[in-house]
């Protein structure tokens, strides 16, 4: 598929916020809120922002500073500044040109990208898009055998990283998704989808490119043996039978040959337990609050799992960064990088108890 990427200019948007206006504006109600929601009462979504609030800078002046670098390096890829793009499912409903677009922009800024399992466009061609290295993330979606045929093709395609999720056991409860219809959008009947209609018609832009792409798209990733590729369902069903175990790890390193990253670890028995089974790299992570509400923020998880890996392996982590100064935030506690880490600038957080961010 084609596309034309498009600059969004100031001062129509300077920042987070003012992307999260203009796609609220554009997508029907269904769409954004399953982007943008958490789960259950969306208490962890909201303190993984309000948790930088207890934090200030502690300012050092009159510091030469003649060339600000933001390169960085992780696994072996030369970064141009300490953020990668993270895996998101389904983005192919929020875009026709889904995760093209975002493989493609994140390698011209110099940056990973990280394709979901739970994708819509063949992952050959997502790697074909980017300039820059590619990550692939697991879900065990329709068991080992389709999960290992996936791997595969990653492999052969040139994925660098495998990123496996392990904070699925169940699908969260997101109460936004059952009250604007996702699961009748994605696979009910005409009869069920008639009462979120309105919410569609009333984005005409979205509802034209959403029909001239195939409408609902068909899950290129998982196929099927005998059958084909998964038709896109939704998120509980998906991984109703894709939760992973440790001992999953002995199978995975047998059949991948590059690094492997474990994502969704908020305590240190975990990253020591990922480490131990052959971890390069944990990402500290609660899913963005979209599965267990009531998770520490990231930021509050980070010391004890950079404490615990103690340097065995690369620690990044995702969550609430809204801003470069959020990103800042992070070198408290020296995460490698950001899933959206460069040490040693004149500026850090400190908190405003003055206590550790605990």
């Amino acid at each position: 598929m084609a596309f034309t990427a498009r600059s969004v200019a100031s001062p129509r948007v300077i920042n987070i916020h003012d992307l999260r206006r203009l796609a609220k504006r554009r997508l029907p109600r269904v769409v954004f809120d399953y982007l943008d929601g958490g789960a259950e009462d969306e208490f962890t979504l909201r303190e993984n922002c309000r948790v930088f609030e207890d934090l200030t800078f502690r300012p050092r002046y009159a510091v030469a500073m003649p060339k600000c670098d933001l390169r960085t390096r992780v696994l072996g890829a030369d970064l141009a500044f300490p953020a990668i793009l993270a895996p998101v499912g389904y983005s192919r409903l929020m875009h026709p040109a889904g995760e093209l677009a975002a493989a493609s922009a994140a390698g011209s800024a110099g940056l990973i990208y990280t394709l979901s399992t739970i994708s819509a466009h063949k992952l050959e061609n997502v790697r074909a898009a980017s300039t820059g290295p590619v990550w692939y993330q697991l879900y065990i979606v329709g068991g080992r055998e389709v999960a290992e045929a996936g791997i595969e093709r990653a492999q052969r395609a040139g994925f660098s990283a495998l990123v496996v999720t392990i904070d699925t056991p169940v699908a969260g409860l997101r109460e936004r998704d059952p009250r604007n219809g996702m699961k009748e959008l994605l696979g009910g009947s005409i009869l069920s989808k008639l009462p979120f209609l309105p919410q569609m018609f009333a984005h005409p832009g979205w509802l034209a490119s959403f029909l001239l792409d195939g409408a609902v798209p068909q899950l290129e990733n998982i196929v099927i043996p005998g059958e084909g590729p998964m038709p896109l369902m939704d998120v509980t069903a998906a991984l109703a039978k894709a939760f992973v175990t440790w001992e999953d790890f002995r199978w995975l390193r047998k059949i991948w040959t590059g690094p492997i990253l474990v994502k969704g670890v908020l305590t240190g028995d975990d990253a020591r337990r990922a480490v131990d089974e052959g971890a390069a790299a944990i990402i500290v992570s609660n899913h963005g609050g979209r599965q267990l509400d009531g998770a520490p923020a990231t930021l509050r998880a980070l010391p004890e799992v950079v404490s615990a890996v103690d340097g065995q392996a690369e620690v990044l982590m995702d969550g609430g960064i809204r801003r470069g100064s959020d990103r800042s935030s992070r070198r408290l506690d020296r995460p490698r990088l950001c899933l959206r880490s460069r040490r040693g600038r004149p500026c850090r957080r400190q908190p405003r108890t003055g206590n550790s961010a605990r």
